[in-house]
């Protein structure tokens, strides 16, 4: 259920671009439906309809599992509402009463602390499930592949928090028992609000194992007996704590050994350091041991996880407003720079999008593009160039990118430099209209 993300560290941004550099980028809609809208079970017609026939080009990160299980982004219609459409394996769930009845369970939970299940698919040997849609992509990205920017302490708590809250909300409707709790199954929505995907509250079927092949990671108890427990759940929820930590994915067998030794600041993340105090840094690496603790027994109930991270998420819904409004003044300046260029105030075009890239959180090849337009407008050719060949290195198939150095050359009397840009254009040009007519005609222009 994670979006496609571009290059970015926050994922507030859109995956989709326009085919014209004169088109503004614009903001995918999550479609929240968390308070209800109950629970459809869809034709095979109409997810494959969602999915222009599950084209590869839909497919989106499957949380940490591998194929042959799929997620797709989808529209459905009417409305034209994003979802994610789990497809699984021909032999995932052989038999469909149990698969009917598995998914009605599951989508009889509403909370904005879930990526609610809102309906399935259970045709012949086909077996769907279909999701809210969350845009912002997983824990996983921001955590371990951010590229700007960490993500901040207060919103690592935050992430704890609601993840605790969602597992005591399913806990409360009986769904105790949670597949493979990683950081791929937490996801963020159209606010930037941590969620749980619903799709691990389905119980195991014959497609895999409930945990992943890594047994570092694995509750100890499952390898003895295969089986998940609300304990084993607990344990996995201490295994994301490390990751919240220290922003990698330490096996817990090595972390116990650092808190044992009184050496767990070596956990910390070191982009973390000065944004949290020692008291708040202290209880949270004593709450994740406590959670992987040998003996099941022994570990704290998801209640009183929840009491625990309520009270270290105090200062954090300031610090998330303060986040929220940074990002949301970074797109208003982007926005009033679509705004100069469309009336040709290339100057303050300018100056608008050398801010929203000096935000640092995207390289977007529009507004590469765009500027390198304005750049050429004032004159500025050197910075036209600069600019077009960065739109070349982060989209490198893209023709615009080749024929805006074209122009940058030519003024700049590189002749033959510019007619090897134009060359290079056009079989890329040429490549992405002969994909196009393969699929039917849809648009693969990233711009």
């Amino acid at each position: 259920m994670g979006a496609r993300c571009s290059r970015l560290s926050l994922c507030w941004w859109p995956s989709h671009f326009k085919s014209s550099v004169l088109e503004p980028d614009e903001l995918e809609n999550g479609g929240d439906d968390s308070d209800g809208g109950g629970f459809t079970e869809y034709s095979l017609d109409e997810l494959r309809a969602a999915t222009d026939g599950f084209a590869p080009d839909y497919i989106v990160s499957e949380h940490g599992q591998k194929a042959p299980n799929v997620v797709y982004q989808g529209r459905l219609l009417p409305g034209d509402r994003a979802v994610a459409i789990k497809r699984f394996n021909k032999f995932a769930w052989p038999d469909a009463r149990q698969f009917l009845e598995e998914a009605r369970a599951v989508g009889q939970l509403r909370s904005d602390r879930l990526a609610n299940l809102i309906g399935c698919c259970c045709e012949g040997d086909e077996r769907l499930l279909v999701a809210e849609f969350m845009p912002h992509e997983t824990l996983a990205k921001h955590l371990f592949h951010w590229d700007t920017r960490p993500l901040s302490w207060s919103m690592r708590i935050r992430v704890a928090l609601y993840l605790a809250q969602a597992l005591e909300y399913c806990s409360s409707r009986g769904r105790a028992l949670y597949h493979d709790l990683n950081a791929y199954r937490v996801l963020f929505d159209e606010d930037g609000n941590p969620r749980l995907s619903c799709f691990g509250l389905m119980k195991n079927s014959r497609d895999g194992k409930s945990y992943s092949t890594n047994l570092a990671f694995t509750p100890p108890e499952y390898l003895r007996t295969g089986r998940v427990t609300p304990e084993s759940v607990v344990y996995s929820f201490g295994t994301l704590l490390l990751d919240l930590l220290s922003g990698k994915h330490i096996p817990p067998s090595h972390a116990l050994d650092l808190i044992r030794g009184k050496n767990f600041r070596t956990l910390m993340d070191s982009c973390l350091e000065g944004h949290f105090s020692n008291s708040d840094g202290t209880e949270l690496v004593r709450l994740a041991s406590r959670c992987l603790q040998y003996e099941p027994r022994e570990r704290p109930n998801v209640k009183s996880l929840v009491t625990s991270l309520e009270s270290l998420e105090k200062d954090a819904e300031l610090s998330f407003q303060v986040w929220t409004s940074q990002i949301q003044e970074t797109l208003n300046t982007k926005k009033h720079g679509d705004n100069a260029f469309r009336a040709k105030d290339f100057g303050t075009a300018i100056d608008c999008y050398t801010q929203f890239m000096d935000g640092g959180s995207m390289i977007s090849p529009t507004v590469l593009a765009r500027r390198c337009v304005s750049y050429l407008m004032n004159n500025m050719l050197q910075e036209a160039l600069g600019d077009a060949m960065q739109a070349q290195v982060v989209s490198p198939e893209w023709p615009t990118a080749y024929y805006l150095q074209a122009v940058a050359l030519l003024s700049l009397g590189m002749d033959s430099d510019a007619e090897e840009m134009i060359k290079n254009g056009l079989l890329f040009y040429l490549s992405l209209v002969n994909d196009r007519v393969f699929k039917g005609g849809r648009s693969l222009i990233p711009l």
